[in-house]
């Protein structure tokens, strides 16, 4: 079954914890701290296998979850990293943020890696908090959590060559007759509902791919039919051959549906406009085709002068072998698609944004409202540091008190109606507020 969209869940890895210890040697008193570093989570790396060309197996696995970095150690040992999960994807798969809509990857060369889901930085132990103040810090940091999100996959097809045209204008014929494919063939409007692929082997030492995109209708652009369904797979073919009905069946002008078909190209996307096109003049054995075909050449070539125009029959395949050597020319002619990707690629990491977690708020706003006689305190950056500190720790929670105070939070409390035994909440913490005290906050965690 041929799958082209999937939404799936991805989460990176959550660091490990740092940990708190002491050295415990017989001839060094007073040996000092000695807790390690928690690893780094795994990331979730999407990389591009050419030996797939469906989203098929999104349909079974739809969560992705890359594995936690290992706690640290006793004698200052950092916990190890975790390892990447990689997650295989067909070329051509773009990625998107489901929440945001945002691209986040364009996936087309085989090989091709990026990271979708970030792991959390490990936590660290408290030897990281040693101090001429503080000889013995009993402080450590939870490892941070991996970066989680639902993605939005869509899939389009990787070809060398893309057939268009309305429907049943013998697109599949054509496509059985030049490779070994076996699409749906009837006579009937939408008998193909998703891309055929098919390898046309021109000689022992020249070949490409070729899809069938199913057939196209006024108003795709905007959707109708399945026009979006349809047309984001012909983004991806380097070369357009459109095929055109020349025998004028059920009363159809073959030059209104070649210039229809283009508008819908061109509305969807204005690259399209620019790819190269052989127009394949389809059933010429048909009575009414070879006159059809002089209108059509006349009009056509005035319309859009230098335009290529072979007339062939997918039935009796007249035309068909003199068409696959044009084709194979003229790809020979293009720029080799994997060299570019890859290069397009590195040009998009170089210009992408860098990411830093600290472990200390960098954006020191935060926001205070009220939910009945709770106070919440709302900030982002709070939050990540409130799931960063250890709270079993007495000494992890008078720093985490004292960036609170210094960020401005107990003031901004007081001047709202805070008071002693107020429940001020941050996140899905809750505590209580001491005024004036030398530590500020009971913590209860619930």
């Amino acid at each position: 079954m041929f799958v082209d969209k999937a939404k799936i869940y991805v989460k990176g890895g959550d660091g490990g914890d740092g940990l708190v210890a002491f050295r415990r040697e017989l001839y060094v008193p007073e040996g000092g701290p000695a807790g390690g570093d928690g690893g780094k989570g795994g990331d979730v790396v999407f990389r591009v296998d050419e030996g797939l060309r469906t989203l098929m197996d999104f349909r079974y696995q739809r969560h992705f979850k890359a594995p936690r970095g290992e706690k640290g150690r006793n004698k200052s040992q950092h916990g190890a990293d975790a390892d990447d999960l990689v997650v295989r994807v067909p070329p051509g798969t773009v990625v998107y943020d489901d929440t945001t809509g945002e691209m986040l990857a364009d996936l087309t060369a085989h090989g091709q890696e990026v990271v979708i889901a970030k792991g959390g930085r490990g936590g660290r132990g408290n030897t990281r908090f040693k101090s001429p103040a503080n000889t013995a810090p009993a402080i450590a940091e939870n490892g941070e959590e991996g970066q989680e999100r639902w993605v939005r996959l869509e899939l389009k097809v990787m070809a060398d060559v893309g057939l268009v045209g309305f429907p049943s204008v013998g697109k599949s014929t054509l496509l059985s007759v030049v490779s070994a494919a076996q699409p749906k063939i009837g006579a009937y409007p939408f008998t193909t509902l998703t891309p055929n692929l098919g390898v046309v082997k021109v000689s022992e030492e020249r070949s490409f791919v070729m899809a069938d995109l199913p057939g196209l209708i006024e108003g795709a652009h905007e959707g109708v039919g399945l026009g979006h369904e349809f047309l984001r797979h012909v983004e991806r073919t380097r070369i357009i051959v459109h095929v055109v009905d020349m025998s004028g069946m059920e009363g159809r002008d073959p030059f209104d549906d070649w210039v229809k078909i283009n508008e819908e190209l061109k509305l969807y996307n204005e690259k399209l406009a620019e790819r190269p096109q052989i127009v394949a003049a389809n059933k010429m054995d048909m009575p009414e085709a070879a006159g059809n075909l002089v209108s059509f050449r006349e009009k056509a070539e005035a319309a859009r002068p230098g335009i290529e125009i072979m007339p062939i029959s997918s039935l009796t395949r007249e035309g068909v072998p003199e068409l696959l050597y044009r084709v194979a020319d003229l790809l020979d002619s293009l720029p080799d698609p994997a060299e570019q990707a890859l290069a397009e690629a590195a040009e998009a990491e170089e210009e992408g944004v860098v990411y830093r977690m600290g472990d200390r708020p960098s954006d020191r706003s935060f926001r205070i409202t009220r939910d009945n006689e709770v106070f919440v305190v709302e900030s982002e950056s709070i939050e990540k540091l409130l799931k960063r500190t250890q709270f079993g720790s007495y000494e992890a929670v008078m720093r985490f008190a004292r960036i609170l105070r210094n960020l401005g939070v107990d003031a901004e409390l007081r001047k709202r109606g805070a008071k002693d035994g107020s429940t001020i909440r941050i996140g899905d913490f809750e505590f209580e507020f001491f005024e004036g005290g030398s530590d500020q906050y009971l913590f209860d965690d619930r």
